[in-house]
């Protein structure tokens, strides 16, 4: 079952919408009950909770996101998505970690940063090519448009400034 984790009704121009109507919206799944969410990017600043546990949803930090969920979370995101594929056993991957914090928790609402361990997600790791990690990809509205491999920390900033430009 996905519930939606934001469903407020506004008014906008005389018009009632609901926030379950906003463009900006992501499937997640909750890391304290694995109830899938869905998220108003838009407004994640405040703090989303899980609509069956209550649990805050953090997005100011990659999510983790299971081979199951890739399609809804990533390839269906209206949002830019920055995917990075590691294993908790690879030592550059622990080099790229403080940067994928980084990132964000600077774009926060504007670009969905996710991580996929590519020992419990073989098929999705073979599905786009992953030879080598850590392998960083940029999705839009489904499609993969730029791919870092390796500790390219600059090279990854200005593809995330292109992609949330």
């Amino acid at each position: 079952m996905c519930a939606s984790v934001f469903n407020t009704e506004m008014t906008e121009g005389g018009r009632s919408i609901t926030m379950s109507d906003s463009i900006s919206q992501v499937k997640l799944r909750c890391g304290f009950c694995l109830e899938l969410n869905t998220v108003d990017l838009a407004r994640a600043g405040g703090r989303p909770v899980c609509s069956e546990c209550s649990k805050p949803i953090l997005l100011d930090r990659p999510v983790k996101v299971s081979q199951d969920d890739f399609e809804q979370t990533v390839l269906q995101s209206d949002i830019p998505v920055l995917v990075d594929f590691y294993a908790d056993w690879c030592a550059p991957c622990k080099m790229v970690a403080p940067l994928i914090d980084e990132l964000a928790h600077q774009h926060i609402g504007a670009m969905l940063v996710v991580k996929v361990d590519t020992d419990r997600a073989p098929d999705v790791a073979m599905k786009y090519e992953i030879r080598s990690i850590p392998t960083l990809i940029i999705f839009q509205k489904g499609d993969e448009i730029e791919r870092s491999l390796g500790f390219e920390p600059e090279r990854v900033r200005d593809l995330v400034e292109k992609a949330v430009a």
